[in-house]
């Protein structure tokens, strides 16, 4: 299994949370970075999953156009 770059950065998180997740990793066996590395791997799939496909979008809005005043009379 190859081993991917990792990349050092510096942020800033809530006293709370960081001590949540310390707390975590110890009962976990897990270090902290695996911990980051897991939930922020988690945070771009869902952001991936939440936007909608542009083909998708663009039968949307060619429907849109076309079809307007009928969405608009349904509507009512």
């Amino acid at each position: 299994m190859a081993t991917q770059a990792r990349e050092k950065f510096a942020t800033q998180v809530n006293a709370e949370i960081l001590a949540q997740i310390r707390s975590l990793a110890q009962s976990e066996g897990r270090q902290i970075q695996a911990l980051i590395d897991e939930a922020l791997a988690d945070l771009v799939e869902k952001r991936k999953q939440s936007r909608p496909r542009t083909h998708v979008m663009t039968a949307y809005q060619t429907s849109h156009e076309r079809f307007a005043p009928l969405y608009k009379k349904l509507a009512e």
